[in-house]
């Protein structure tokens, strides 16, 4: 959270530059996973349900990089640091961790994030010339894109569900994989427990 960048327009979000440690995120985009075969998502992540992956219980147990990584999201420390700068309270949440490979084809329409999340960070894992352009687009109420994360090898995005919090991914060329991983902290309500790093036990 030290070096996040904060914006106000068109509302607060904060722009990441070595989101995580980097040989957990080198660690992750070298997780044995390949994308899912692209089919029309409608613009929306959740048509594809079947073919998303999370740092569930099971992949914690195999893979050492979604324990250690589970681990330090569930941290006080990190919960802390995050509460203290995004002025949110995560008292009672659940930790999600989705891992993201997106090929051409996929596209995003703009949404605001469904009001059971109450936090949301995105930290891309790509690497090479072809991906610059593989940011988050920030749109305002009218559905106009204003600005574009900038994606690069662990940056990423923040920024505190709301019902003006729109973004999405305009249709472009995707040259290759474009890897993130998607942090949610959810609340009690959430119904896809499998979905959860620790599904029986909430953030301090």
């Amino acid at each position: 959270m030290e070096r996040s960048r904060k914006s106000g327009t068109p509302y607060d979000h904060w722009l990441l530059s070595e989101a995580l440690p980097t040989d957990a995120a080198d660690a992750i985009a070298a997780l044995p996973w390949g994308p899912a075969p692209v089919s029309d998502s409608s613009g929306k992540r959740d048509t594809n349900n079947a073919s998303r992956t999370y740092f569930g219980v099971e992949n914690r147990a195999t893979h050492p990089v979604c324990e250690t990584v589970a681990r330090a999201f569930q941290s006080r420390p990190v919960v802390e640091a995050i509460q203290r700068t995004c002025k949110v309270d995560l008292t009672g949440t659940s930790l999600r961790i989705e891992y993201c490979q997106d090929t051409d084809g996929f596209w995003l329409e703009p949404h605001t994030d469904i009001g059971v999340k109450k936090y949301t960070m995105l930290v891309y894992l790509s690497k090479g010339p072809n991906c610059a352009h593989w940011g988050t687009d920030v749109l305002d109420e009218t559905r106009t894109i204003v600005a574009r994360a900038p994606y690069a090898f662990n940056e990423g995005l923040i920024f505190i569900p709301a019902g003006n919090t729109w973004h999405g991914f305009a249709k472009r060329p995707i040259d290759g994989v474009r890897k993130s991983i998607i942090v949610n902290y959810v609340g009690p309500e959430w119904r896809a427990r499998h979905e959860l790093c620790f599904p029986d036990k909430a953030v301090a």
